[in-house]
């Protein structure tokens, strides 16, 4: 399906329904909506993006976390400022308790999100994101570099805005316990 051809049938004000389809008709992007409304959309993850991922989530589950706690590439429903809800898809999510079903979850039970940086989504994984999931008071938020080290930054909620609590390579937080982090 072309751009234009989506473009065609868009309609004026997007709804998590509506994103839900155009993943379904689209296989090569996946899209997303601020609680403003503003669409964005963006390639697939890549292999070192996936690898990431799947690290953390070997990790949790070799320190006992069930995996119905441990999901990748969930919708989140981001409720706004002003009443709209949008919908974020990020790269791992970790639950006090499983999340009840559904495409899009609400962020109720979220304990941490972690968004892996992709080329290109740089500012909207350390500004928008960081600053969507704090306004809904998800209790911590990581944000994973794919540079040399694959820098994890780690911020944890206080009031209504994160904070840095640390930042270290990806190996030094796989060679650690996820409950030193306040995950289990």
């Amino acid at each position: 399906m072309s751009a234009e051809t989506i473009g065609w049938r868009m309609p004026p004000v997007l709804t998590l329904d509506d994103l839900t389809a155009m993943m379904a008709a689209d296989e090569f992007h996946r899209y997303e909506i601020s609680p403003e409304g503003v669409l964005s959309v963006m390639p697939p993850p890549g292999t070192e993006h996936a690898t990431i991922a799947s690290q953390i989530m070997f990790w949790l589950a070799a320190a006992g976390m069930p995996a119905n706690r441990v999901h990748q590439t969930i919708g989140l429903r981001i409720p706004g400022r002003d009443g709209g809800i949008g919908g974020r898809i990020p790269d791992l999510v970790v639950w006090s308790r499983t999340p009840s079903a559904g495409v899009w979850v609400s962020v109720d039970d979220a304990l941490l999100v972690v968004e892996i940086v992709s080329p290109g989504s740089k500012d909207m994984d350390t500004v928008t994101k960081r600053a969507e999931y704090a306004a809904a008071g998800i209790p911590q938020y990581w944000v994973v570099g794919q540079d040399a080290t694959q820098t994890v930054t780690m911020h944890r909620l206080t009031e209504d805005r994160y904070e840095v609590r640390t930042m270290m390579p990806l190996a030094w937080v796989l060679n650690t316990k996820p409950a030193e982090h306040d995950l289990v």
